[in-house]
C-alpha cells in the first residue's frame, strides 16, 4: 500500500482529452515563427511549471531558421511528448497550441526567455508561467544514475516502480519516482545521498524513504522501501523509461438507447471476453447498471450476477458530501464551520492561523497530505482496519487543522475520511448508522452498507488483485467515510436518479420521511461547483464535473475492486460499472468501461475495450 484507498485519482475527461492525458503522440514538424526587429529575447531548451496541482514541462527546440518546434510533459497524468504547435512570436509576445488536449498558451518572454510569464486555455483561462531548467548533467555520470524499475508487492497487489537518477556537473545527485500502477509520475526525492556503493532518498510527498546497494555489475539496486512497513524493493536498470500504452478509439455511432446499450457493449467488449480483462481463469465480474429518462437496466458480465455486492471504493466519498449537505440542511452544521470544532475537545491544537473548514475538506482543497503518516497497517492486506479514530486524533494533535495560504486541488483520503468522522461524531452516532439516516434510508438503499447482514455476505463477489488472486476485502473504521460502503448496481442507479431528478424524491416512510423532505435541497446544494480539480475539471462536493461534457463522476478502488459511476443532468442519463478487480497496470478497466458507456450515450467516438 504505497499511497491511498484508491491507486492516485483517474481524471475522467472528454474522450479527446482523455488521449492527451494517457499517451505521447510523435513530435511535429518545425513551424516558422514571426520574427520582429525589436525582437530581443531568444526561447529555446527546457522549461518547468505549475497549473495548479499539475507539474509541466515544455520543451522548446529553435532551429536555424527560427522556426520553433515543442513538446509538453505533464508528469503527474502520465502525458509525456504532447505536441506544441503554432508557434508565433512578435517581439516579446510568445503563444503556441497543444491540439490533442484542445489547449493554447500565450504570454511573454521574460529574463532574456528564461521565464515565459502568460495564460493557459482549455474552456477557462489560467496562469501559467514557465521558467528554465538550469540543471547541467554531469559530464561523467554516476554509477547509480539511469532508469530503474522494479515492483514493489504492497498489499493486494504488485506496484511497478521506476526511478530516475541524475547527477549534475557540481555532482549533486537527484532523482524522481514513478508509482506507474497508481498513475503517480514525478514524485521528487529528497535528501538522496550515494557514496561507495550505497544508495539512499526520501520521497517527501509519501513519507516514504529507500535505502539499499548497488549491484557488483551495476544493473541492480537491492534495498528496502519504508513507508510504515518495510518492504523489499529491488530495481533493475533500464534502457528506456516506461510510456503508457497508446489509447485507440472505436468509431461513434449514433446515440444508444437503453435497451441497446447490453448488445453494443457485449460487442464492444469481445477481446475482453476472450483474452483481456474478463477471459476465462480470470474470476472477473463486472455488474452494469444504466439509466437515461427513467429507463433503467442492469446487467452482469462473468463472475457477477446483476444484484452482486460490490466495494464502491472512494465513490463512497460522495456519500459523505451528501451527508455533510444534509446536515446543513437541518441546521446542524454550516459549510464554512471548522472541522476542529466538530471534533473532541481538546483533540486538535487551536491553530495560529485560519481554520480548515468542511467546504475544504469536501473539495479536496484542505491541505492536508492523501494518508496520515501514522497509517501503519498490522495487516497490509487490509490496511485501514486498524486505523481508528484514537489514531486518527493522535495524529491531528501533532499535525494540527490550519489552513495554510490557499491550498490547491490535492485529493486525500484523509481529509474526507476526516469529514466522515467529524460529522458523525456531532451526530452522536457511527458513521455507519449516519450514512443510513441521511442518505440510504430516505432512498430505501438496503444493499448499499458498510456491514454486510449473513444474506448479503452470499451476494458479496470475492475480490481479486490485478494479476488474479483472490483479494482480502477492506475494513475501514475512522476513515470510513472515505472509502467503506458496498453496494449493488441497482441500489447505485437509485442514488444517480436521485442526482439527476431530485424533485422526485419524496418521503418512502415513517422512518425516514423527515430526512427524505430536505434530500431534494441537500443534492442540490451537493452539485454546486466550488474550486477547480485540475485542467478542465471542477469539483462539487465530492463529485468531479467534466467541463466539456457536464457530467459529474467519481471512481474507486480498493485492494480488490474498482469501480466508476456518473451522471449526466443535460441528457438525463448516467451509469455506474462494478468489477471484482482492482486496478491494473494499464489503469482502471472499470473507469474505460464507464468512459465508454458515456461515450455511446452521446454518440461520440467510444475509447476501446481492446488491451
Amino acid at each position: 500500500m504505497l499511497f491511498d484507498i484508491e491507486p492516485f485519482l483517474h481524471v475522467w475527461r472528454s474522450h479527446s482529452l482523455h488521449i492527451a492525458l494517457l499517451f505521447a503522440t510523435a513530435a511535429v514538424g518545425a513551424v516558422p515563427t514571426s520574427t520582429s526587429a525589436q525582437e530581443t529575447a531568444t526561447v529555446h531548451g527546457d522549461f518547468v511549471g505549475t497549473l495548479g496541482p499539475l507539474h509541466l514541462k515544455l520543451h522548446i527546440t529553435a532551429a536555424p531558421d527560427g522556426g520553433l518546434t515543442g513538446t509538453l510533459d505533464s508528469p503527474d497524468q502520465g502525458a509525456i511528448g504532447l505536441p506544441c504547435t503554432d508557434f508565433h512570436r512578435e517581439g516579446r509576445i510568445l503563444s503556441f497550441s497543444v491540439p490533442v488536449v484542445h489547449g493554447s498558451w500565450k504570454g511573454s518572454m521574460d529574463d532574456d526567455g528564461a521565464t515565459l510569464t502568460g495564460t493557459w486555455t482549455q474552456g477557462s483561462p489560467m496562469p501559467l508561467k514557465f521558467t528554465k531548467d538550469r540543471f547541467v548533467a554531469a559530464a561523467k555520470p554516476s554509477m547509480v544514475d539511469g532508469i530503474w524499475l522494479g515492483t514493489l508487492r504492497a498489499g493486494a497487489r504488485p506496484l511497478r516502480i521506476q526511478l530516475v537518477l541524475t547527477r549534475d556537473n557540481i555532482g549533486q545527485e537527484f532523482c524522481a519516482m514513478d508509482s506507474i500502477d497508481q498513475g503517480a509520475f514525478n514524485l521528487a526525492c529528497a535528501n538522496v545521498e550515494y557514496a561507495k556503493g550505497k544508495l539512499s532518498f526520501d520521497i517527501p510527498a509519501v513519507h516514504g524513504h529507500w535505502t539499499g546497494n548497488i549491484s557488483r555489475n551495476h544493473n541492480r539496486l537491492d534495498g528496502t522501501w519504508n513507508q510504515g512497513v518495510p518492504l523489499p524493493l529491488n530495481l533493475v536498470r533500464q534502457s528506456q523509461p516506461w510510456a503508457p500504452p497508446p489509447v485507440t478509439h472505436s468509431a461513434a455511432i449514433p446515440p444508444v438507447d437503453v435497451d441497446d446499450m447490453q448488445s453494443v457493449l457485449s460487442s464492444d467488449l469481445e477481446q475482453a471476453f476472450n483474452s483481456g480483462a474478463l477471459a476465462p481463469g480470470t474470476s472477473a465480474g463486472l455488474t452494469i447498471g444504466i439509466v437515461r429518462k427513467g429507463v433503467r437496466r442492469v446487467f452482469a458480465y462473468g463472475t457477477a450476477t446483476p444484484d452482486s455486492i460490490f466495494e464502491i471504493g472512494s465513490i463512497t466519498k460522495t456519500f459523505t458530501g451528501l451527508i455533510l449537505a444534509q446536515m446543513i440542511e437541518h441546521g446542524i452544521v454550516k459549510i464554512d464551520d471548522p472541522v476542529r470544532l466538530l471534533l473532541p475537545v481538546g483533540a486538535v491544537p487551536t491553530p495560529r492561523g485560519l481554520d480548515i473548514s468542511l467546504l475544504d475538506l469536501i473539495i479536496q482543497h484542505s491541505g492536508l497530505p492523501r494518508l496520515p503518516d501514522n497509517l501503519k497497517p498490522s495487516d497490509p492486506d487490509n490496511p485501514y482496519a486498524d486505523y481508528h479514530a484514537a489514531n486518527l486524533y493522535a495524529f491531528l494533535s501533532g499535525h494540527g487543522l490550519e489552513k495554510v495560504g490557499d491550498p490547491p486541488f490535492l485529493y486525500s483520503n484523509l481529509g474526507v475520511g476526516l469529514l466522515g468522522q467529524a460529522l458523525a461524531y456531532r451526530a452522536e452516532v457511527a458513521y455507519p448508522t449516519l450514512l443510513f439516516d441521511e442518505v440510504t434510508g430516505p432512498l430505501a438503499m438496503k444493499d448499499t452498507v458498510i456491514s454486510l447482514s449473513a444474506e448479503q455476505v452470499h451476494r458479496f463477489i470475492e475480490g481479486h488483485t490485478a494479476d488474479h488472486r483472490v483479494a482480502h476485502a477492506w475494513d475501514l473504521d475512522a476513515l470510513a467515510g472515505a472509502g467503506a460502503i458496498r453496494s449493488t448496481a441497482d441500489d447505485m442507479l437509485t442514488y444517480l436518479e436521485a442526482q439527476l431528478h431530485p424533485e422526485k424524491i419524496g418521503p418512502t416512510g415513517p422512518e425516514s420521511s423527515s430526512k427524505a423532505l430536505t434530500l431534494a435541497a441537500a443534492i442540490t446544494l451537493s452539485h454546486e461547483l466550488r474550486a477547480d480539480a485540475g485542467t478542465g475539471t471542477q469539483i462539487a462536493f465530492a463529485w468531479l464535473y467534466n467541463t466539456a461534457t457536464g457530467s459529474y463522476w467519481h471512481n474507486g478502488a480498493t485492494g480488490g475492486y474498482s469501480s466508476f459511476a456518473f451522471f449526466n443532468p443535460k441528457g438525463d442519463y448516467a451509469a455506474v460499472v462494478l468489477m471484482n478487480t482492482t486496478v491494473g497496470a494499464s489503469g482502471s478497466f472499470a473507469d474505460l468501461v464507464g468512459l465508454h458507456i458515456a461515450q455511446r450515450f452521446a454518440g461520440a467516438p467510444a475509447v476501446s475495450l481492446s488491451e
